[in-house]
């Protein structure tokens, strides 16, 4: 019998625990020191709700799954059918390949072949690492087609810090836009979160705000790095989702999962905001094949706090 999920890889270090599976290359478990820091799933489950999962060529949602790129006029399914969007790309439920397999790293490939909707094909790899300064994951395309590719990465994970709800956890989100979104969740416009319910730039407990959001603008380190965290102060433990400067934005998701509704926070790192293939909007154009510019990389990571 085979798992939902197909093959499991399991993979330890720096007191961390983590498993990817071979379905969608998804993050299934992650734990320090035997803490749970991601809301997973078991091995015999599906991963609901984006759990866990890698978004490419896009993450989020295109409007109608309709978009123009260069001459072209393309229509994608309609993978979010009760929105009408193409949502979340093309690859979270692929059969990916094992590269390599260590102690504390573990690294997958898909080929995604040019298709009705997307007709380019792309060579995306993801490495997980483990150390003592937690994950590491690092998501890379290349284009192998002849003309400029269209692209976007994410990923979907979902932090935790106890078994309560996110009502009482405190969260620190260092951006100073929200995008504004109708009822598909598609962006009509963008403000500050001065003075609104959003403003997470100073700690403060989530409570009751219900979040399904994508924030830009990003306050970041020396080092380009921006980070997310969220903390019980009951227990004092929290984990932090760290992004480099190729992910721009983040979408905040305040879940209502089975059985336990608001048990965990999605923070979605993403290079480019919903419907990027439609607006443009930090879109990245991969070069053709073998020149300058036909590769592009990114990284993001989950650490525990404690």
């Amino acid at each position: 019998m085979v798992a939902p999920t197909g093959d499991q890889f399991e993979i330890s270090g720096g007191g961390y625990r983590a498993v990817v599976v071979e379905g969608g290359a998804t993050l299934r478990l992650l734990e320090h020191e035997g803490r749970p820091v991601v809301d997973g799933f078991a091995e015999d489950a599906m991963p609901s709700v984006g759990r866990g999962q890698l978004l490419m060529p896009w993450p989020n949602r295109i409007r109608d799954g309709r978009y123009s790129f260069g001459d072209r006029d393309l229509q994608l399914g309609l993978s979010e059918a009760t929105r009408g969007n193409a949502s979340h790309g093309l690859v979270r439920w692929a059969a990916w390949s094992l590269e390599e397999l260590s102690s504390a790293s573990v690294s997958l490939t898909y080929r995604l072949m040019a298709q009705s909707g997307f007709p380019w094909t792309l060579d995306l790899h993801v490495l997980y690492d483990l150390s003592a300064d937690g994950l590491t994951v690092t998501q890379t395309a290349t284009n192998l087609s002849s003309s400029p590719a269209p692209f976007a990465s994410g990923a979907h994970p979902y932090l935790r810090v106890g078994d309560g709800t996110v009502d009482g956890w405190e969260l620190t989100l260092p951006a100073s836009t929200r995008l504004l979104t109708d009822d598909r969740l598609i962006p009509v416009g963008q403000e500050s979160v001065e003075d609104t319910a959003y403003d997470y730039r100073v700690s403060r407990p989530v409570r009751e705000t219900v979040i399904d959001h994508a924030f830009g603008d990003l306050d970041r380190d020396a080092a380009g790095v921006a980070t997310v965290t969220l903390r019980d102060p009951g227990s004092g433990d929290g984990v932090a989702l760290w992004m480099d400067e190729k992910h721009r934005w983040i979408q905040v998701f305040t879940a209502e999962l089975d059985p336990v509704p608001r048990r965990a926070l999605a923070v979605e790192p993403m290079t480019s905001p919903p419907d990027a293939f439609r607006s443009g909007r930090d879109l990245v154009v991969l070069s053709p094949a073998g020149e300058d510019g036909d590769e592009f990389s990114g990284s993001w990571g989950i650490r525990a706090l404690t």
